[in-house]
């Protein structure tokens, strides 16, 4: 998983997303550093705090986008891409990148998630240890 943060206290975002996460039966088993970024696929003077996390879940894919969907709205997130058809700035972003060895394809979800492999370079700098 890829989280993400370009307002308020960022890093504070992200930590309060990963205990959320952690605190609903998923384990955390790997984590990378904090990564600042410039914004992608916009225009904002707000940089990213970004991190990367491998997580054991129970939880299937569909439950998974569910669940993290509802951090982001629990978090005060208001406008999600899907939703809206464009990026803007946003407290927390949380995006499921792979799921073991699953290719997944539906209109809310992409497994693996190839904008983030191959395209972005915030997150290939991130993913290098885990993919």
């Amino acid at each position: 998983m890829l989280l993400g943060s370009n307002l308020g206290d960022q890093k504070k975002n992200l930590e309060l997303a990963l205990q959320k996460i952690s605190d609903s039966g998923n384990e955390i088993s790997q984590m990378s550093e904090f990564l600042m970024s410039d914004p992608v696929e916009f225009v904002s003077s707000n940089i990213f705090c970004n991190i990367a996390v491998v997580i054991f879940t129970h939880l299937s894919p569909i439950q998974l986008l569910e669940f993290i969907k509802k951090i982001e709205v629990d978090m005060g997130r208001i406008n999600d891409s899907k939703v809206s058809g464009g990026y803007s700035d946003r407290l927390i972003d949380i995006d499921i990148i792979t799921y073991n060895e699953l290719n997944f394809r539906s209109e809310r979800l992409e497994i693996p998630h190839n904008k983030h492999l191959f395209e972005r370079d915030f997150s290939r700098i991130l993913l290098k240890d885990f993919i």
